[in-house]
């Protein structure tokens, strides 16, 4: 810190000597007309002599990443939003002003200036700098690249101060740049993709009078002015079928969602989900219309690398298959095929909490579709690498989904799994209100019995299923997870921009 102490007040100095020389005091009069990356593109395959001919002249700005000073001339490395271009500044081709704020900037600071196009004598392009400016001192000095027995590494690799400061991390990491600006354009894809299939996207309440829509814990706030509790929504589902009743027969919403729970790296308190609902639909079809979803964006935004027609994609260790089709198994299959045990948990509660007790699940508040679900947990998720659709969960632990007609102890719901993780969630939804409200009372009962993640009855779902629901196909995805799946990335802290994290003094 003492080191850091007195670079900030050697920089403070050179900030008021700059101030000396006549510069503005932060000046935002500079326009660049050019980026580095269009730059390149354009005139990167170009010779020396061709460039001279056409004396190109740009305007750039950007903070300076490298600097490489010879006294009376110097090369430096300029960052926009971009990427890095090299700029060549010379004493002889500045005023004295000019030059003398030149020779008081510092790595971080981001500078102005204007030059024409030449390559450098190793073949780099560059810009031969006319004028310079200083446009924002960095005060504080960012972290630099070091080398240690010959290997470079990160000054800034504690991913815990990467995540405190996301801003510092955006400068000196290219990897975190690169994916988070990758994230807005998946982002931007999964929106055409829906739109192209004839969805609209909505907004719907982000604090609920009640928690509803799926089983978790939620945040609680309270309303001042209305004197009643509220809380963040865990999912904007129960609004969405609101608007299926209302008419809007392919809806969706790719919007943010709150969870009191546990962090690891799957989860994070504050997250982004995309639901979305179509009328006349079940989760039969929308299998297939995510299995499309997840291949259109990575097929249209090149992740990964193709062989032999099929698309993979690098996740840490793995390798995962987007070959279609992806394969489908109910529960029952999985935890036989998958899980390898033998015995029907399904059939018998007994047989259940013996299995359950063999691989350490311990039980609580448990009902006997609720353990076969945790069975399948224990024994299968983190075997399903490759996309694969969970089908056909047991009622206990689905209170929105439609009861399948050969098993009533089930429900016509899938779970998308891959690299041993959830990334969706679907359903036939349930639409007859009777149903529902016994459903809604059953979970009232769990709730009373001590289970916090248990869902509340919502009587005014209930009084909107009464004026019909269409049959209707639902579905989440989770949109953080869906970006570690394709930026190749294991923690969900690392495709968030500004994760939750305790305050530190």
């Amino acid at each position: 810190m003492e080191e850091v102490s007195e670079q900030i007040a050697v920089r403070k100095e050179k900030l008021a000597s700059a101030l000396a020389l006549g510069e503005k005091f932060y000046p935002n009069d500079f326009e660049p007309n050019a980026l580095a990356s269009e730059i390149a593109a354009k005139y990167g395959a170009e010779d020396g002599e061709e460039l001279r001919e056409k004396h190109i002249v740009v305007a750039v700005a950007g903070r300076i990443m490298a600097l490489n000073s010879f006294g009376k001339a110097a090369f430096l490395r300029i960052q926009d939003r971009t990427g890095r271009i090299q700029a060549y500044v010379s004493k002889n081709d500045l005023t004295e002003k000019e030059f003398g704020v030149f020779k008081l900037s510092d790595l971080g600071d981001i500078i102005g200036l204007s030059g024409y196009l030449m390559k450098s004598k190793t073949g780099e392009l560059t810009i031969h700098a006319d004028s310079f400016r200083l446009l924002s001192k960095a005060i504080r000095p960012l972290p630099v690249v070091k080398r240690k027995d010959g290997q470079t590494f990160d000054a800034f690799s504690d991913p815990e101060a990467r995540y405190r400061q996301r801003y510092v991390d955006l400068v000196v990491n290219e990897e975190s740049r690169k994916t988070l600006m990758l994230r807005s354009k998946i982002v931007s894809e999964v929106r055409r993709f829906m739109e192209d299939k004839g969805y609209i996207e909505v907004e719907t309440p982000m604090m609920h009078t009640m928690a509803g829509g799926a089983a978790a814990r939620p945040f609680k706030t309270h309303h001042n002015a209305l004197d009643i509790p509220l809380y963040m929504r865990i999912a904007p589902e129960l609004y969405l079928k609101r608007l299926v009743v209302g008419g809007f027969d392919r809806v969706f919403e790719l919007n943010r969602c709150f969870r009191n729970e546990g962090m690891d790296t799957t989860h994070n308190p504050e997250f982004t989900t995309i639901e979305f609902y179509e009328a006349y639909s079940n989760y039969i079809k929308l299998m297939d219309l995510v299995e499309d979803l997840i291949c259109t964006v990575a097929d249209n935004l090149n992740l990964g690398e193709v062989e032999d027609g099929v698309r993979y994609l690098p996740y840490g260790d793995k390798r995962v298959s987007l070959a279609r089709p992806w394969k489908r198994l109910t529960m029952a299959e999985a935890i036989r095929e998958i899980g390898g045990i033998e015995e029907n948990v399904f059939d018998d509660f007994e047989v259940a909490k013996a299995v359950a007790g063999r691989l350490g699940i311990e039980e609580k508040v448990v009902t006997h579709g609720k353990l076969v679900a945790a069975i399948f947990e224990a024994s299968c998720e983190e075997k399903l690498v490759n996309p694969t659709f969970i089908m056909d969960f047991p009622k206990d632990v689905s209170p929105l989904s439609r009861k399948k007609e050969s098993d009533p102890r089930l429900v016509e719901r899938f779970e998308l799994y891959v690299t041993g993780h959830e990334l969706a969630n679907a359903f036939s939804e349930l639409n007859d209100p009777a149903d529902q409200l016994a459903r809604f009372e059953e979970q009232v009962a769990q709730k009373a019995a001590g289970d916090e993640e248990a869902h509340e009855c919502d009587y005014d779902y209930v009084r909107a299923l009464e004026y019909g629901l269409p049959p209707t196909g639902g579905c989440g995805i989770g949109i953080d997870r869906l970006i570690m799946l394709l930026t190749n990335n294991a923690s969900i802290r690392d495709v968030i921009l500004f994760p939750t994290m305790k305050p530190v003094n």
